[in-house]
């Protein structure tokens, strides 16, 4: 193909206080074409093949958070959409970099985009596990998914075998991967799962091997989580907030350890709605450790070391790395939004992704 010098793009065109819009007066995106200059030294063009989706980029484009608070620089209003996506390299002007090859990057909401080869990591070759697809490398065996999973359940909380641990959020993108590692990684004692719909905690018992999961949709979600929970738990994982944080702060043990790893569940409202947290003297009368992290955390302090790990895992059959642990969305650029707000529906099971078509 021709090398191309423009690019469609999805640009943020207001800023959303609440559940973000795609159409009407004033939507959160909106479509635009932009030049797309040629790759200087050291750099790639390349065509995006597939986007993340990740509840963490709603925080991004919020009016409301402090530039200086953010973890990374807030999209500005008029600009593209970021995003990690795999993308395939169509020339490139870095040594050691071919024509053809995919890697993995920051194209953001582009068909095309030119990004240094510094920023960009190639898809890895696992010997023996043919079969794995590599889109895994943007969810179960990537960044936002599985290595966000290692990192949170081995070193912000610390699980071990005599630990019951809760997850939310457990079918998605993370949260299944924290169920996975910690019942056939770390052997934890008890492993439950916290889920929307019988469907989908059905799929973290039978397929990721839960010892429990409790729907939060069921009108007796709170006595189930009771049950489910009976004696208390050592480790709380959330990747919720909201109502499901501060009950669960009333389940966790004393000198228990819970991991903040998202808050889903309130990235949607306004600051006059959230829920908030109502339970903290359960933090201080039961000396519960809560501590934040994100995936970016982990770069440079052994993520080679955590992906050989979970690739030893893989082989060994205690993780299971295929089709049913994520949702690829074949999408045509039109529909990118549209795609990335499934996960604010509970459209998705592990790892949502967009395939460009």
């Amino acid at each position: 193909m021709s090398i191309p010098t423009s690019t469609r793009q999805w640009i943020l065109r207001n800023q959303p206080t609440t559940l973000p819009t795609l159409s009407g007066p004033s939507p959160t995106f909106a479509l635009t074409t932009a030049p797309l200059n040629p790759p200087t030294e050291n750099q790639l063009l390349v065509q995006t093949l597939y986007l993340s989706n990740d509840p963490g980029q709603r925080g991004w484009i919020s009016p409301t958070i402090d530039p200086a608070r953010l973890y990374i620089a807030p999209i500005p209003l008029n600009s593209s959409m970021n995003a990690r996506g795999l993308c395939k390299i169509l020339h490139s002007r870095a040594e050691g970099w071919q024509a053809g090859t995919l890697v993995l990057g920051y194209p953001g909401w582009k068909e095309y985009a030119v990004l240094d080869a510094a920023t960009c990591e190639r898809i890895p070759e696992l010997d023996g596990l043919e079969d794995v697809g590599v889109t895994q490398f943007l969810g179960a065996l990537g960044l936002t998914g599985g290595m966000t999973a290692w990192y949170g359940i081995h070193e912000v909380v610390k699980a071990g075998p005599k630990d019951a641990v809760v997850v939310s959020g457990a079918a998605g993108a993370t949260g299944s991967m924290v169920v996975q590692i910690a019942k056939h990684v770390i052997g934890c004692r008890r492993v439950v799962g916290i889920a929307g719909g019988a469907a989908k905690c059905k799929w973290v018992t039978e397929y990721l091997g839960a010892d429990a999961c409790v729907d939060y949709k069921s009108p007796a979600f709170r006595e189930e989580l009771v049950r489910e929970t009976d004696g208390f738990v050592e480790v709380y994982f959330d990747n919720v907030g909201g109502e499901i944080l501060d009950l669960m702060l009333t389940r966790v043990k004393c000198y228990g350890r819970v991991a903040a790893c998202g808050a889903v569940a309130e990235y949607n409202k306004d600051a006059g709605t959230t829920y908030g947290i109502r339970n903290w003297f359960e933090i201080i009368s039961n000396r519960i450790e809560v501590r934040g992290f994100i995936s970016f955390d982990f770069l440079g302090k052994g993520s080679e070391e955590a992906t050989r790990e979970m690739v030893r895992a893989v082989r060994e059959g205690k993780i299971k790395v295929d089709a049913g642990n994520e949702t690829v969305v074949e999408t045509g650029f039109e529909g990118v939004p549209a795609t990335w707000m499934k996960l604010f529906e509970g459209g998705n099971r592990g790892k949502l992704i967009t395939k460009l078509v």
